[in-house]
């Protein structure tokens, strides 16, 4: 029994069409684009545009973002391809079992679980803090110091409702908010744009400094192995920056873990992918040269930049309306973020992974409600009682992760399955994935060494899990253990494969 063994395809096709364990088809490329701009809209635009501009990059954040773009459209590439190719609820999980094996299936199903869950948890906290802000509630109800954090339980349970009752109402809910956000961004450029002075962008990219406060555990990898001093400012400090606002562009990934509840998924999912990174593109690096026009960009380190700036230039009134738009944008993140965890646990359970009780579907909604159910209490009493963050990178390294291996399944999987249909197609394979491996894992080496070592410390009870449980328990472990029983007469009654397990 081979742990490196692939699930076809058309078997995983199959499984959708299981009664009660496959999702509803309800969603449409529009949809589909309004969940990736939900999710990735959110506390990168209202937090990190600022601060990186005061901490490593200044007004060059523009180029930082440019490039953490360009990361996450290679990656977008191989996502659309995968996804047109097998439309199955997974994403990333899904797309390695079936090219690259049991193993590393589980272990990246594993990683998308701390990828999603830990980024709602993290996310729902500074919700619950923006709620506090803007309406001025009392410290143990919502807000940082908040223990519990009343406020951040609360939305995460809302959310839950709204996700177990489905994905179209799901996205319903999330194109209004997505809405409101939209707007308040294009707010800001719009009304920014009139207070930018020239003098604020020289220089444009700031001559480089040592870091000294960079070290131990804080230090970036790459410092440790290569010895390379990290540096504020200059073109190392617009990489650093990349490396950190690439949290930003969070959650395109999540599009594909929808496929399944996807009308026309060949079509759709690629255009919900690269539509909603493109758009989120856009928006980031007009608000990042925006901003730092309006105000020296060594004021704008700060939980709050936007409304920083716009306090700077005498309009606080538009404080308040950025709060909100804050308060809607990081409501939607919340909740794809736990639409997408739901479904790849959803997956890893169909797949026999995880318990099969995980993979009901509700009668009535077509969701897997029993999974959503589950993330959402995981979820909501993380973020009430857990401080979480120190650990938001976390975050980010186990979505380089995902990119990494998404990348080279579509190498692997354009050499084992040419004939496979294939709706849309990346360009520059395999050289495109390749640099997207590359790219990703640069990132990922710019992160600090306590990051990795949380990530490593995840990924091993990971292994440990699997080898008790998951490897045993995976439906092709089964299926193999009922062909090798009966080739030599000791197959058990209960051992009952289906007529096409029975062959050679």
């Amino acid at each position: 029994m081979s742990i490196f063994r692939t699930k076809p395809i058309e078997q995983s096709l199959r499984d959708t069409d299981e009664p009660g364990r496959g999702l509803r088809k309800n969603l449409s490329a529009f949809h589909l684009t309004v969940f990736g701009v939900g999710v990735i809209i959110g506390t990168g635009i209202f937090v990190l545009t600022g601060q990186q501009a005061a901490r490593n990059a200044g007004p060059a954040i523009v180029i930082s973002f440019a490039l953490a773009g360009v990361v996450c459209a290679l990656a977008a590439l191989c996502y659309a391809e995968f996804a047109s190719s097998v439309p199955v609820a997974g994403s990333a999980y899904t797309f390695s079992y079936a090219t690259l094996g049991q193993f590393v299936a589980w272990i990246i199903g594993w990683d998308l679980c701390l990828e999603l869950a830990l980024g709602a948890a993290v996310v729902s906290r500074g919700w619950s803090a923006y709620l506090q802000e803007l309406f001025d509630l009392p410290a143990w109800l919502a807000g940082d110091k908040a223990l519990p954090d009343f406020g951040a339980a609360f939305i995460v349970a809302a959310l839950t409702i709204v996700a177990v009752m489905g994905a179209k109402l799901s996205g319903r809910v999330t194109g209004f908010l997505v809405v409101v956000k939209v707007a308040v961004v294009v707010f800001v450029i719009g009304l920014g744009v009139f207070f930018i002075k020239a003098a604020n962008y020289t220089p444009f990219i700031p001559a480089a400094e040592p870091s000294t406060k960079a070290s131990g555990g804080d230090a970036p990898l790459l410092q440790v192995l290569a010895g390379i001093t990290p540096q504020h400012f200059g073109w190392f400090g617009i990489v650093a920056a990349a490396s950190i606002v690439f949290f930003a562009y969070i959650g395109f990934d999540v599009v594909a873990t929808t496929a399944e509840e996807t009308r026309n998924p060949q079509r759709d999912v690629p255009w919900g992918i690269i539509g909603s990174l493109v758009i989120c593109g856009v928006l980031y690096m007009a608000v990042a040269f925006v901003v730092t026009g309006m105000v020296p960009f060594g004021q704008l380190d700060t939980a709050a930049p936007l409304a920083k700036a716009f306090d700077l230039v005498g309009q606080g009134w538009a404080a308040d309306l950025i709060s909100l738009g804050a308060v809607c944008g990081i409501t939607s993140v919340i909740l794809v973020l736990l639409l997408g965890q739901a479904r790849v646990s959803f997956a890893m359970a169909r797949d026999g992974l995880l318990p099969p009780v995980l993979s009901k579907v509700h009668p009535r909604y077509g969701t897997p409600w029993v999974m959503s159910t589950i993330t959402g209490v995981v979820v909501a009493v993380l973020a009430a009682f857990v401080p979480l963050s120190e650990l938001s990178e976390l975050t980010s390294i186990g979505t380089l992760f995902a990119f990494i291996v998404v990348s080279l399944g579509v190498i692997v999987l354009r050499r084992t399955r040419p004939d496979l249909p294939r709706a849309f197609r990346a360009p520059g394979v395999p050289w495109l994935p390749a640099l997207s491996v590359l790219a990703s894992l640069w990132l990922m080496l710019n992160l600090p060494v306590v990051t990795w070592v949380r990530f490593l410390i995840w990924m091993a009870v990971g292994l440990v899990l699997f080898f008790l449980y998951g490897m045993r328990r995976a439906n092709l472990a089964l299926a193999t253990e009922a062909r090798e029983g009966l080739t030599a007469g000791g197959g058990r009654p209960d051992d009952r494969s289906a007529p096409g397990d029975r062959t050679s």
